[in-house]
């Protein structure tokens, strides 16, 4: 048998800003930190096996049955008809749970990103995105790719339809930079879906629809005024806004701190804000921090262009 090219590979998985304001389940962009590494190596024993989890105070499972990261590697091994392929993986957690920034996303796209490339990467990106959503959907119940798909592919992703996986990628505006702020709250996304209303009105379903078509003209377009005025949210915001403390006291300091627009971040609680301009985004970060430090609650303030990777390798060992 012919030597393993790579012995050993580590990766980043970026957190990712779901919604986007306008674009509930369908649009998402990627960030350039906080994010998840995973490690894998070959294995003389049989078997997908988790060795070692950091960084989660104890609560995910070794089980690759009942890991995010475990399940969207077993899935694509599955697929390949290699389940017995020995493999070691080591999970690094560097962002927290229910922070709304894709943390379940970002482990399952580690996950089977890493295997992939340990093997000789039989697949694309793209074609990893089914067995990444499947680690996702094992945490949290529900089959969307605005995590997922720009975690993996990096920029800002459009999902015409989550059902059959039918995606795009937005190009991204030049000068375009993102504040992202996480107050140090809890929020899981069962309970963020579960108070969303079942039947939207129809004139805030219009709106919503005009907002989420101006977004996307705008980020291709360039236009900055475009996009300031689609980045507003007419469902999910006004329901979840309760769950995050002087929600409207930050979004009011975002706009004033020269914001093109703010919302939440997936399901919450962290917040972010597109700015053209990296002092900008700098500035308004500051101002949303200030905002949620008065509460008080200790934040966290991330300041970043779109990521145009997604998923990388940080380091790998080669068998030489």
């Amino acid at each position: 048998m012919l030597p393993e090219p790579i012995l050993e590979i580590r990766v980043f998985a970026p957190a990712t800003v779901a919604n986007v304001a306008c674009g509930y389940d369908v649009l998402g962009f990627a960030i350039d930190a906080p994010g998840d590494e995973v490690v894998v190596r070959h294995s003389s024993k049989p078997g997908l096996r988790i060795t070692t989890i950091t960084g989660d105070d104890g609560k995910l499972p070794k089980d690759p049955e009942k890991n995010t990261a475990g399940v969207a590697a077993l899935d694509f091994l599955r697929h390949l008809g290699m389940l017995d392929r020995g493999i070691e993986m080591e999970i690094h957690k560097k962002m927290p749970f229910g922070s709304g920034l894709g943390s379940s996303a970002a482990s399952a796209v580690a996950g089977v990103y890493a295997v992939n490339r340990l093997i000789g990467e039989p697949l694309t990106k793209k074609q990893l995105l089914p067995f990444a959503m499947a680690g996702e959907a094992s945490a949290d119940g529900a089959w969307h790719a605005d995590n997922v798909a720009p975690c993996l592919l990096g920029g800002i992703v459009f999902i015409r339809s989550n059902e059959e996986l039918d995606i795009a990628q937005i190009p991204v505006p030049q000068n375009l930079w993102a504040a992202v702020v996480h107050p140090d709250i809890e929020i899981l996304t069962k309970v963020a879906r579960e108070i969303l209303p079942k039947d939207i009105p129809l004139n805030n379903a219009t709106q919503q629809i005009g907002n989420l078509g101006g977004l996307l003209c705008g980020l291709i377009q360039e236009d900055y005024g475009l996009i300031s005025r689609s980045i507003h949210d007419v469902i999910a915001e006004p329901r979840r806004q309760k769950l995050i403390p002087e929600f409207y006291k930050a979004k009011r300091a975002a706009l004033s701190a020269g914001a093109l627009g703010f919302s939440i971040s997936g399901a919450g609680p962290s917040v972010f804000a597109l700015c053209e301009g990296e002092e900008t985004a700098r500035k308004v970060g500051d101002a949303i921090s200030k905002v949620f430090s008065s509460v008080p609650l200790t934040n966290q303030i991330h300041v970043s262009r779109i990521n145009p990777k997604g998923v990388h390798v940080v380091q790998e060992k080669i068998n030489k």
